[in-house]
């Protein structure tokens, strides 16, 4: 196959909506249309449970490590590439009309692949932070923002810094409103609400 066919198919993998699919097909769910109507995993936690958002966590965080994995045969540029087409198509899918999730979880599993202890760090740091604070946003903004910080403390080449810059980015631009909301005072917690909140 091409390199262009695998990054198209990067970016199909990381378009799949696994809150929007898992909610519908095992709890007639539609995450959107409550809570921060997100599809993510901590709105599926908040909607349904924990129950459902493990699963969306896993299969989200899958579609970045397969974004990678496709191009494991070429040389680390590309794995990058695969790891940020996924990225892509889960922030802006095209099965939903180039709208879509935050790219925490997605993130997550192109680190893994690409460089398992950073990872293992900023999971750590988003896990501690959520835990204080209940406030997944900045856990998962102050997580990424750490990526090419650590990558390049790790001493990982440049285009690895560079991907941690490019996807810190990615994650901070899709919680801009969450930003706001922070500084508001107004953010939501990890909390589970009602149909219909």
């Amino acid at each position: 196959m091409p390199i262009i066919g695998y990054a198209l198919l990067a970016y199909v993998i990381g378009s799949i909506p696994s809150g929007l699919i898992i909610g519908k097909l095992f709890f007639n769910t539609d995450v959107r249309l409550y809570g921060s109507k997100n599809i993510g995993a901590t709105n599926t936690y908040r909607v349904i449970g924990l129950k459902a958002a493990l699963p969306v966590f896993f299969c989200d965080a899958l579609k970045g490590a397969i974004g990678v994995f496709l191009f494991s045969h070429l040389n680390p540029m590309y794995m990058i590439l695969g790891g940020i087409l996924a990225m892509v198509g889960h922030n802006w899918s095209v099965f939903l009309g180039f709208k879509g999730g935050r790219g925490v979880a997605t993130g997550l599993g192109v680190l893994i692949a690409l460089s398992p202890i950073v990872a293992v760090i900023c999971f750590a740091i988003w896990g501690i932070i959520v835990y204080f604070t209940k406030l997944v946003s900045l856990g998962s903004i102050i997580a990424a923002a750490l990526v090419p910080v650590l990558m390049y403390v790790m001493g990982e080449s440049w285009w690895f810094v560079g991907f941690g810059a490019l996807a810190a980015l990615f994650v901070i631009i899709r919680h801009r409103e969450n930003i706001s909301r922070l500084l508001a005072g107004k953010e939501l917690k990890v909390e589970r609400v009602k149909k219909g909140e």
